[in-house]
């Protein structure tokens, strides 16, 4: 059986490889609080995904180290076919969203379809260096360098959340006439006496406090606020139906000091929990700006 091993160490190699990119892809599919990918026909997609991806990763070792290089270029092919997977994630997203009651946004949306792109680069990743550690070295470090690019994967597989950037406290939600405040941020015009009266009973309020000038302008980007409404609503239910939009989740900034104040009316009456759901909410790739990292930030710094 060692002697098969050593002489069929390509063979070896590649089914490696190919195990161990479907296990980093499995580590990486949940299905979550927003139901996507959906079980079991969305999953069946994403893991026949990973089964091509893997595939195509410990192939590419055997074609580079026979020097066979034009045989690795179907890997561009495969970062087309990928990216294709983006886009119709992005096209059923988008109609899908048309029927939520706190659509999820384009912002949010971009960034479901972009991570599921990139994390089959990631299978890519994993296979690749499985077969390659057990075809020049053997098969046993193999396995470890499989186990290692599965941690390295599963460390990259999930951005930051709200509480990096901010801090999330609860507040009053007040009505003044017709106005509605979240603490002293004005949030909207109430005009109709029923509508204000839900709101005194069920309107709970967070306020959002950046950590830093780049925290502030990423939670002021629309998409960020859209998602964070999303999520609070998907988590604890809103207390609303179609064609009610005074009813509908709002945030709104402080234009002062960089504040988010975050009005919503739950099925589930838990201020505590919408704190925590707002603190463990992702903050979306397309919605992080740095402005302190500008040419013209830098340079004041050194005048001064």
């Amino acid at each position: 059986m060692l002697h098969w091993i050593i002489d069929q160490k390509y063979t070896v190699g590649i089914v490696l490889g190919a195990v161990f990119g479907m296990l980093a892809r499995l580590s990486m599919l949940r299905t979550d609080y927003r139901q996507y990918p959906t079980y079991p026909h969305g999953k069946i997609i994403h893991i026949s995904l990973g089964v091509i991806a893997a595939a195509l990763g410990s192939v590419a070792v055997p074609s580079l180290l026979d020097k066979n290089y034009t045989a690795v270029t179907f890997l561009t092919v495969a970062a087309q076919q990928f990216r294709d997977v983006r886009n119709m994630e992005r096209q059923t997203l988008s109609k899908i969203d048309s029927m939520e009651l706190v659509p999820r946004g384009a912002t949010y949306i971009e960034g479901i379809a972009m991570v599921f792109e990139g994390r089959n680069y990631m299978v890519i990743f994993t296979s690749f260096v499985t077969a390659l550690f057990s075809i020049i070295l053997a098969w046993y470090w193999g396995i470890v360098a499989g186990i290692i690019a599965i941690l390295i994967t599963n460390h990259f597989k999930s951005g930051k959340s709200i509480h990096h950037i901010a801090d999330v406290q609860t507040a009053n939600v007040r009505m003044d006439g017709p106005n509605l405040y979240v603490n002293d941020i004005y949030i909207m015009n109430v005009g109709l006496d029923d509508t204000r009266e839900i709101i005194r009973k069920r309107g709970i309020g967070l306020i959002l406090i950046p950590k830093n000038k780049n925290c502030r302008v990423t939670i002021a980007n629309i998409g960020q606020r859209q998602a964070l409404l999303h999520d609070l609503s998907t988590i604890l239910g809103v207390y609303r139906d179609e064609g009610e939009p005074s009813l509908l989740p709002l945030a709104k900034l402080d234009m002062a000091d960089g504040r988010l104040a975050v009005f919503l009316l739950p099925q589930e009456m838990d201020v505590e929990k919408a704190r925590k759901v707002l603190l463990q909410s992702p903050v979306l790739e397309s919605a992080v700006r740095m402005p302190s990292e500008a040419d013209v930030q830098q340079a004041g710094k050194e005048g001064a």
